[in-house]
């Protein structure tokens, strides 16, 4: 049938099975917009701002496992989606962007909000397209999501001038079926690294499941418990991988890396073998390549074949999709013991976080505000965290059950609050609450509007520590508290939220954090508290950027004394 490209690109995202997206409006997709309301099978969430409408495609394709959608107009609007395509390409998150375009004989003119969004966006999406007519629209929206989801999943733009939106073409669903998108189906492991691989699992007296990403993205969460169970082995996650096994799981020993446990630190570095299951060995994760896990070997399963052997060399890389390769492994292996290996494991926890979230008169220490919501919500809410110290504390002391949604790769301050209000319209069924940090909530504080236009439920807890709080420790530590630009004002949050109509209250003292977190629940809509924090706590145990695995900095006067005696050295 005979279709404009504007009704070209409805149809096509209907098929696609796509109800709802997040965007913005403007000149060069005003097509898009008029036709849009004759398709109201799709729900069109307005974004106060395109960095905010890409965070919530990313946070709602977190939440519901579906490709996330965001649509923006040409020049400053393409432009800003740039940090969210960035971000969900770092942390492989299925999206696609569509950007209008000038039309295309201003192509390469300069003209009015022109800019080359291909050639800016090449680095920082899986594919990307330029479509100048309206019968190609479809096959690059087909082969768009069919390229976004397959393999190790991504950001895909599709760039579209205004005159394919506008002028008539034919639209043939089937005709329009991916041509080219085969080359990212993953394959199946091959039987030699399989063979392999249990061979190291068979012998290894002192093994470790290193969990990341990968199990959520190939949704193995049910053949990881099983292959943990089976092997009796201990599960040390990323911070990515948090949503790979419940918490309250005895193998989940907890998150390795720069702010992990010292105690699965410690296991990473005395294991025989590590099972790394979808994680691309982050420099947050190994601390000095040199001497990472110096007595392992090393098998790595991941569905991509360039974070083989890119930042850590292995002895045995299986290139297939996460879940596959675990599907056919189980039957391979046999039941192990390693109680021996778990005991000493357990025994080096210790008491790491008791001091930390126990009452204090005066302040309130950060921590405390994560471990009362996860008492309050006993670990089941989909929690979403902005970046820095906060982002931090929420992964150490909220034990999740379900899920967290977090900027991994790019650590992309300002992504809690859109992220979140993404996860809420992916997963309306679920308690959501967003953790941000005094500077990260006002990058984007704006869409407090589009709660409230899109009626949701989010409870928001700001931890409100008047610094930027992880910068300001890195000076604190190894500048000389020299705080260069980290301190920093915020407004009256609770005055603020009720100006965009959500109701809050501040607090500051312990005795008041509870009852805080049980009224912000019992609210029908969005509620949100400021938690008036200790300004100077720092966030312990650390791994200083390079230092090895195992020279953790545990508490303020270790890590002091530390960076004093290497700045003597220097």
């Amino acid at each position: 049938m005979e279709l404009s490209g504007a009704q070209i690109i409805w149809e096509s995202l209907i098929r696609e099975g796509v109800d709802t997206v997040f965007g913005y409006p403007g000149g060069t997709v005003i097509n898009l917009y008029d036709a849009l309301l004759d398709y109201p099978a799709i729900h069109h969430v307005l974004a106060r701002h395109e960095q905010g409408a890409c965070h919530m495609a990313d946070g709602y394709s977190r939440a519901s496992g579906r490709t996330g959608v965001v649509i923006a107009t040409s020049g400053p609007g393409a432009m800003n989606l740039v940090t969210g395509l960035a971000n969900a390409m770092l942390d492989s998150i299925p999206m696609v962007a569509i950007t209008g375009q000038v039309r295309s004989n201003l192509l390469g003119s300069d003209a009015f909000q022109e800019i080359d969004v291909t050639g800016v966006t090449l680095p920082i999406t899986k594919h990307n397209y330029l479509v100048q007519r309206p019968e190609d629209i479809a096959p690059a929206i087909r082969e768009a999501f069919a390229v976004a989801r397959t393999g190790r999943p991504g950001p895909v733009l599709v760039d579209i001038t205004t005159d394919a939106q506008k002028l008539k073409g034919n639209f043939d669903w089937d005709a329009a079926a991916p041509k080219r998108h085969l080359r990212h189906i993953p394959r199946q492991p091959s039987e030699e690294a399989l063979e392999q691989a249990c061979r190291l699992i068979r012998h290894a007296k002192r093994p470790v499941i290193l969990a990341g990403n990968g199990i959520r993205l190939s949704s193995a969460e049910a053949e990881l418990c099983t292959l943990a169970e089976k092997l009796n082995v201990p599960v040390i996650t990323t911070l990515m991988g948090i949503n790979a096994l419940p918490a309250s799981h005895p193998l989940n020993m907890g998150m390795l890396g720069m702010h992990g446990e010292s105690w699965t630190n410690k296991a990473v570095q005395g294991a025989d073998l590590l099972i790394a299951l979808g994680m691309r060995f982050s420099d947050r994760v190994t601390g000095d390549l040199k001497t990472f896990a110096p007595h392992a070997k090393k098998i790595h399963v991941d569905v991509d074949s360039s974070e083989i052997d890119k930042n850590v060399k292995v002895d045995v890389p299986v290139v297939a999709d996460l879940r596959a390769a675990l599907t056919a492994m189980l039957p391979r292996l046999e039941a192990m013991e390693h109680d021996e290996w778990l005991g000493h494991i357990r025994s080096t926890k210790g008491e790491a976080q008791a001091e930390a979230i126990l009452g204090h008169e005066g302040l309130i220490q950060a921590p405390q505000v994560i471990h009362e919501i996860w008492k309050a919500t006993e670990g089941k809410a989909l929690m979403v965290s902005d970046v820095g110290q906060n982002q931090m504390w929420e992964a150490q002391y909220y034990k999740h059950e379900h899920g967290l949604i977090t900027s991994g790769g790019l650590g992309t301050m300002g992504f809690g609050l859109p992220a979140a209000i993404g996860a809420k319209m992916g997963r309306p069924d679920r308690e959501v609450w967003i953790v941000a940090g005094d500077g990260g909530f006002q990058m984007n504080i704006q869409e407090l509007m589009t709660i409230i236009q899109e009626g949701l439920k989010v409870n928001i807890a700001v931890v409100n520590n008047g610094y930027l709080g992880m910068v300001r420790q890195w000076q604190e530590l190894f500048y000389e508290r020299r705080y260069a630009s980290t301190p920093i004002l915020s407004p009256d949050f609770v005055k603020v939220a009720a100006a965009y109509g959500i109701a809050g209250e501040s607090v500051s003292s312990f005795d008041d954090v509870a009852p805080a977190i049980q009224r912000a629940r019992a609210e029908s809509g969005s509620y949100l508290i400021e938690f008036r924090v200790e300004p100077e706590l720092s966030v312990f145990p650390m791994v200083p950027a390079g230092a090895s695995l195992h020279d953790m900095l545990r508490r303020p006067e270790h890590a002091k004394a530390t960076a004093k005696k290497k700045a003597g050295k220097r």
